[in-house]
This record gives C-alpha cells, structure tokens and sequence, in this order.
C-alpha cells in the first residue's frame, strides 16, 4: 500500500515495479507498454492498459470513432470512450484547459453538433449554454462518430504584440557590438594537393584553420561531415566554407560546404519559451538585423495553464508528449516566420531558447517532476550546447541551440534573459524586477547581489481560473471604465473586435473600478444593490455583467464573479507579498528601491495606477516604474549574437541567491495582509487611500 504519485492523498496497492511508483484506479496506465519489462507477466497496471475492465473470453476489437471538428472539417479517429479533449489534443486543436482536465475551470467548452457522448453534470455550464449542446470536453467521453463545433469564444485568435514593444524593438539595434555566433561560418582556402603534400581532405582542412589562428587541438569532426569533404573540397577548387560549433572545452567541425555554394544568409533564431505564449525572431547573424517574427500559443496549454498542471500532465501522460506540444509549436512558428521572408530553414545555424526551467525540461524531455517536490531541485541548471536534430528543432540539423540557464527550479532561463537584458545588475542602485505573466518571478539587487523569488500567482492574470478570463487574444476586453452613477462599462477590445471575454489588464481596470466605485468592499465582497440591472447571480453566487449576451456573438452574458475576485485577489496578493518579504531578507523596504522594472507580455498594457489601486504594485513614486518589454526575448537575442553575453547570463545564474517561500513563514503571514483591496495596512497605500476618500467625499 502506497500514496498515488499524482493524487498524493489516495492511498493505493498498483504500483508499478519498473518505476517503482503508486498508481491509483484513476491513473492506472503503463507508461512503457511498447519496451520491454521484465514485471510484465504478473503486471496488473500492464493488463489493466491493454485490456481494460470490460475484457470478457469473447473479447472483441475495440471500438473507433469519428470525429470531425468545426470549423474546418479536422478529422480525427478514437477509441469508445476516450474524451473530448484527448480527442481534440490528438487531432492538434487548440482547446483550453485550464485545470488539466479536471472539470474545474469550465474552459474547453465545445457544441455537439451530431451524435452522442458521455458528460458528466457541471454547474459551469449555464442553462442557456446546456440548451445549445454546449459540454465540457474534458468530461465528455465519446459514444459514437459525432460533429462537434468549436464556439466562437473558445477558438484560437491571434494573440496581442507578443513580442518586444516598440519602445524596447528599438532597443535591440546596438545592443551586441561583436557577433560570435554558437556556429561560425570560417571561409578558407585549403592547399591544393600534390605529390608532395599527400595529406587527407581533413588534414588539409585543419591545417587551414591553424593557420588563420584557431586551435584545432580539441576540435573534433562527424562522420557527416567526413562523407561531404570529398565533394565539397573539390566543387570550388578546394575553395569551402567550414562551419564550427563552439562549446566550451571542445570545438566540433559541423558542416563544409564550396564556397559557391555558400550565397544564403546564415540566419540565427531567438525564442521565448513561456508558459502562455512563445515568441521566435528570425536574425541575420552577419548584422544582428531582425528579419520576421511569430508568436502564437505554447499548445501544452491544453494540459494546464500552469506550470504546476504541465508536471503533473507530464507524469500521468509522458514527457514526450509535452515535448512534442512545445516543439510542434515552435516550429509552426519558425515555418511562418521563415516564410514570410522567403528562406529556408536549413539556414538557422543558431539558436538560442529563452524559458522557465519547467518549460526548458519539458522542451528537451527531461523529467520535471521532483521540481514540485521539496527540496524543488531541477534535473538541470546549466545546459550544455546542443544541435537542433538532437531536440527536433526545425533547423539545420547542426545548428547549436543555447539554452538560458537558471538559478532554481522556479526561476530559470527567462529571467537571467531580463536581468541581461535590463542590466540592472550592473547599477549601484537597488531595482526591484518583476516578470508578471503566468508565472511571477521577482529579482532584488544592484551590482552587488542578486535575491530572487517566484511567488505562486497562478494563472489569473492570463485568463485562467476566470469564468469569462482570457489571454490577450483578438475581443479580449484589455480596457475598462464603469461610469460613475449608473456603472455602466465603456471599454475596449484587442484590434476592436466584438468582445468575447477579459483578459488580465481588463481585470485589473476592472477591479479597480468596482473598488473605487463602491461595488465591491475591501475584501472583495459585492457591496452593489441586487436589484442593479448589472447585478446578477451564476451558480448562486453574485457577479457584475460586463457585457449583454445579447449585443455579442456568444449571446451569453459576458460577467466577472466573486470567485473570480477572489481568484484575483489571492494572484495579486502573492505578488505583493513576494516583493515584502524579499526586501524584508537584505534589511530594506519600498522607500530603497530606485526603480522598478516590469516586464513580460501582460505588463505592456498594465495601467500602473490601476494596479497600485488594487495592492498589485508598491504606492511609490509613479516615476520609479519602467516597463521594458518582453525581456526574455530581448535576452534571448543578446545571447544568440554574442558569446560575451552566454557568458554573463551563466555568471547571472550562478550569482542569483533563490528565496523559497513555500518554507518562508513571513511569506504566509504577508499573503494574507495582501489579500485586502489594496492591504489590510491603509498605511502602505496613502495615495490610493486619499483618493478614494476624495471620492467618497464627493458621492456624498
């Protein structure tokens, strides 16, 4: 008898020998049942797998059906009984799914259009949306071949400027002054062969690089590459190009081609790797020029929106699945931005990949899973370099792939990119970081020490957890005024679509307003008269309508709840506590800090007012705040164009002291303070507290 290793309160008698772990009745599936075992024979989890409860003497084939997905027509065959959501992830649709599937966010909403499944009840789901065939496609199990529609409000739109910002773009011209590429392009001249100089093709070869200066005692070669000399030395009068992979006590000939050949551009590609959303740029590696972008949704999003739900998704269902998710959508990415260039990809010889260090395990399928357990460590730190074909970029299979290292398991790759990008850590004065996204991640420090933390924030921000909360995709409502008397929302949309639902700065504006406009009291309770035509109640619990079903698409009522108050609260809350108990550890408090950066996709449309409003940011001097963009992409590309800076983001991480909060009892006691609009301390918000008794003032 044993605990469950997904469900550590199910107390269980599978276990799986090979493994050596606990599987409750829920989870029961063999992870290997294509390799050999040799506990197979007396395996009940094995037997279970492949032959499930119903098996009989009589057994028959089991059954597949047909599903086709609208709009689109994507066809996808199944098993009896497998659920919608697989279903949808097998066929690579995007479905959101908050919760991992289980039941909780009511997310993965989807329309039966024909045929029968199998759902189990939910009070997610309105009357109104149960009456149009609307289910939860994680808990609906497939009972024939059946047509289902993806609503409007659920299918994927083109996420808002996920990349840099204009005012940081800017920035990236002049940031690198020496390119050093992680593979270098070297034209050489070899010697021609005589009866006097018989050497081989490779030795001639090296011998042409000692003699423009480079070492070639620890410089190694492939059989590729032996197999192309013959050809290549010959094509161009022994004229090539010699392409070298540097590491960092070893050197790697990866490539030789005729220098005839040799007329495409050697291109470079730098990557965010986040958890909502990842961002690839396409760089000319001669200049440093950005030649194309894309971004587009991380597709393991269908397995949870944080990165808690991906490590759990990844034990019960393989890591390859979640590396399979990240790569497919990376290199979607990499194909449209190429594209709309006009180039191939057989001409990125560089990359480098900027993420948290559970998104950059799950990428190289690595195994994440003890980052959720104390003491927290992460199987890796510090990446070597590697090729793309050993991760399945879409690339030049040699390419050399540098991957940000990071300093814990909770603050990785994508913030060493910020404090390089930022510099901050070269300043006398004390800056106070933070990366708001998904994820939380906060650095302290000047020149001297660098604290870091990542405070449990969860997915609010980004839309999960929220009834009608989304990320900033086209008819996220992003902006939001209540009028003063009649509360009555003016608000807009990403590229002024109709709305389909709020996205985090939406929910900030938001709060704020009801705040301040007596909606709503101190600790987030509905205060507003019931009878208000915007007062309403969804699963017996009060909420505020944003917006009238009956003026957009999706005819339901677009409404922000008190559970989705609260949910924001406890995300708002963590945030701040996290910055109080770091400036508590080095003796300080907000009156030290000199500025403050924000960063990340969702800080380019925070109202910084509004958040200080609701005790999401410090009451400080309004000029101490600066945004900088999305700087794991702008660290990224630093990185990509220089070994200066791989170096500098390794001493970063190496220099960064991680503060754990899950042990820090000081953090408890500040998340709860916190989780009072703005704080329970009236003290710490002056400025917020006179303006809302300026208003007071004059509603009386």
């Amino acid at each position: 008898m044993g605990n469950c290793i997904n469900h550590p309160d199910r107390e269980t008698n599978y276990i799986c020998m090979k493994h050596n772990i606990f599987l409750c009745e829920e989870c029961l599936e063999c992870r290997d049942p294509d390799i050999y075992c040799k506990f197979r024979p007396s395996c009940p989890i094995y037997f279970i797998t492949k032959k499930g409860f119903e098996s009989s003497e009589n057994e028959t084939e089991k059954k597949e059906y047909t599903v086709i997905f609208e709009p689109g027509k994507k066809k996808v065959t199944v098993s009896a009984g497998t659920n919608l959501l697989k279903a949808s992830q097998k066929a690579d649709i995007y479905v959101n799914a908050s919760c991992n599937g289980k039941g909780s966010c009511g997310k993965c909403r989807l329309i039966i259009q024909s045929g029968k499944v199998d759902s189990k009840k939910t009070s997610l789901l309105s009357d109104k949306e149960k009456e149009k065939g609307y289910v939860l496609a994680c808990q609906s199990k497939i009972l024939e071949d059946i047509i289902v529609k993806i609503p409007e409000e659920t299918i994927e739109k083109k996420l808002k400027a996920a990349g840099m910002g204009e005012q940081a773009t800017k920035k990236l011209s002049g940031l690198v002054e020496k390119i050093e590429p992680i593979v270098e392009k070297i034209p050489l001249q070899l010697d021609l062969p005589t009866l006097e100089d018989t050497v081989s093709d490779l030795d001639r070869l090296t011998r042409a690089l000692k003699k423009l200066g480079y070492d070639i005692s620890k410089m190694s070669t492939n059989i590729r590459v032996m197999r192309q000399l013959t050809a290549s030395v010959r094509n161009d009068h022994f004229k090539v190009v010699a392409s070298v992979l540097w590491k960092k006590c070893s050197s790697e000939i990866v490539d030789v081609s005729p220098a005839a050949h040799d007329e495409k551009k050697s291109l470079g590609m730098a990557v965010d790797l986040g958890t909502t959303s990842i961002v690839v740029y396409i760089v000319n590696m001669a200049d440093g020029a950005v030649l194309s972008a894309a971004s587009g949704h991380n597709r393991q999003a269908a397995c949870g929106d944080d990165v808690i739900n991906r490590i759990i998704c990844s034990e019960k269902d393989g890591v390859g699945k979640l590396k399979k998710m990240a790569v497919s959508t990376i290199n979607n990415l990499t194909k449209r931005a190429l594209d709309s260039i006009e180039e191939d990809h057989k001409q990125v010889e560089n990359i480098v990949i900027s993420g948290n260090t559970i998104m950059t395990h799950l990428l190289l399928g690595i195994e994440a899973k003890y980052i959720r357990r104390e003491p927290y460590i992460p199987t890796v730190s510090q990446f070597p370099i590697m090729k793309a074909g050993e991760i399945g970029l879409k690339a030049a299979p040699y390419a050399g792939v540098f991957v940000m290292p990071g300093p814990a398991g909770y603050v990785g790759g994508d913030i060493v990119s910020g404090v390089l990008y930022t510099g901050f850590h070269q300043l006398e004065e004390f800056t106070l970081f933070i990366d708001i996204g998904t994820n939380g991640e906060i650095v302290l420090g000047n020149n001297e020490f660098l604290m870091t933390a990542a405070c449990s924030a969860g997915p609010a921000f980004e839309g999960g957890g929220i009834r009608w909360g989304m990320r900033a995709e086209d008819g996220a409502i992003e902006k939001i005024i209540l009028a003063p008397d009649s509360f009555e929302p003016a608000y807009s949309t990403v590229e002024n679509k109709p709305a389909r639902g709020i996205c985090g700065s939406g929910m900030i504006d938001l709060l704020s307003e009801m705040l301040l406009k007596q909606l709503i009291g101190q600790d987030g309770k509905f205060i507003m008269e019931p009878d208000h035509p915007r007062f309403t109640r969804f699963n017996d619990e009060p909420a505020f309508i944003i917006e009238f079903g009956k003026n957009i698409d999706s005819e339901e009522d677009i409404i922000f709840t008190q559970s989705d108050i609260k949910s924001l609260i406890l995300s708002k809350a963590a945030v701040y506590a996290g910055f109080s108990i770091l400036l508590e550890q080095v003796g300080m408090d907000f009156s030290s800090v000199h500025q403050m950066i924000i960063t990340g996709g969702f800080g380019q449309y925070l109202d910084v007012e509004k958040a200080i409003t609701i005790g999401l940011l410090p009451d400080i001097e309004r000029e101490k705040f600066k945004y900088m963009g999305n700087s794991s992409i702008a660290g990224a590309y630093m990185a990509l164009l220089s070994n200066t800076f791989r170096s500098r983001a390794v001493a970063i991480s190496n220099t960064m002291t991680y503060l754990d909060f899950s042990s820090n009892n000081g953090f408890m006691e500040e998340f709860t303070k916190a989780q009072f609009l703005p704080h329970t301390d009236a003290n710490l918000f002056p400025n917020i507290h006179k303006t809302k008794t300026r208003k007071e003032s004059v509603s009386c």
